[in-house]
């Protein structure tokens, strides 16, 4: 099975008249389905899209890898593009997320009502389980955090009760290919960490292979000893590609760079990959 995965949005522009935001929006096409993991921040999706040729009413699935706004904010323009689609999630997408820095809180959370998005077509499927869209194509579900160098960013909060707590980022999803060549995994922003999430896919599908990751892998922030123990779990995985995106941070890339050679690349808006 081929498969194409088209990045639609990202902080970085690739090529020609594509727009940056902050934010991910990745599209991957097979034979058989078209399906949409989150929408980045604003309207750059409709605009990359037109851009590079992708007619999104064809989108069969649109996949939310967290609920956080710069996954989320372009869904309403995407729906009046794609009209009734099933949009899979977690539960805890919904949650009223905040992030605080210095001090200062700023909302993070999906910025529309869930029975806005229903009017413009959306039907959600919420889950804390893996969810089986084709015989090849599932989403983690709620992602083990085994490793012990892999923490969530202590900056990030959920409001429960009326009082913020650190969010636990149980919602934090990716999506899984099975190819011929092994797993590609698309990454939201890894926020329990991309090995976490490699292992977990691994166990979800029963392959050990894992040909292509790209996304985000919120690395933006990690200590040196982190990154370098990623880079190692990178190479034990036998990882032949790593496209990296938004949070993954410049110095981090940076080092993955030299240290995965070839394997890696920067994976901006407009980037189109194909596996095999």
């Amino acid at each position: 099975m081929s498969v194409n995965v088209v990045t639609l949005g990202e902080n970085t522009a690739g090529t020609g008249r594509v727009l940056g935001e902050w934010g991910l929006s990745i599209l991957v096409e097979t034979d058989d389905i078209r399906v949409l993991l989150d929408t980045c921040a604003g309207e750059t999706v409709l605009h990359n899209a037109s851009v590079l040729g992708v007619d999104l009413s064809t989108v069969d699935r649109i996949v939310l890898s967290h609920g956080h706004y710069d996954h989320t904010g372009g869904l309403r323009g995407v729906l009046t593009q794609t009209g009734a689609v099933e949009v899979i999630g977690h539960p805890d997408i919904w949650g009223a997320k905040y992030a605080v820095i210095r001090d200062r809180k700023r909302y993070n959370g999906i910025p529309f009502v869930r029975d806005e998005l229903e009017s413009w077509g959306a039907s959600f499927t919420l889950s804390r389980d893996p969810v089986w869209i084709t015989d090849d194509i599932v989403t983690t579900g709620e992602i083990p955090m085994v490793t012990d160098y892999e923490q969530i960013d202590s900056r990030l909060y959920v409001r429960v009760d009326g009082e913020l707590v650190p969010d636990s980022f149980a919602d934090d999803a990716a999506l899984i290919i099975k190819t011929g060549e092994g797993l590609v995994v698309i990454l939201g922003c890894a926020h329990r960490g991309m090995v976490n999430t490699l292992y977990h896919a691994r166990d979800i599908t029963g392959e050990e292979r894992i040909h292509t990751v790209v996304g985000g892998t919120h690395l933006i922030s990690a200590t040196e000893e982190r990154i370098a123990r990623t880079v190692d779990a990178v190479r034990d995985l036998g990882v032949q590609r790593l496209g990296v995106s938004h949070c993954t941070g410049l110095p981090a890339a940076s080092i993955l760079a030299r240290e995965l050679g070839e394997a890696f690349f920067f994976n901006n808006a407009g980037s189109r990959i194909t596996v095999p």
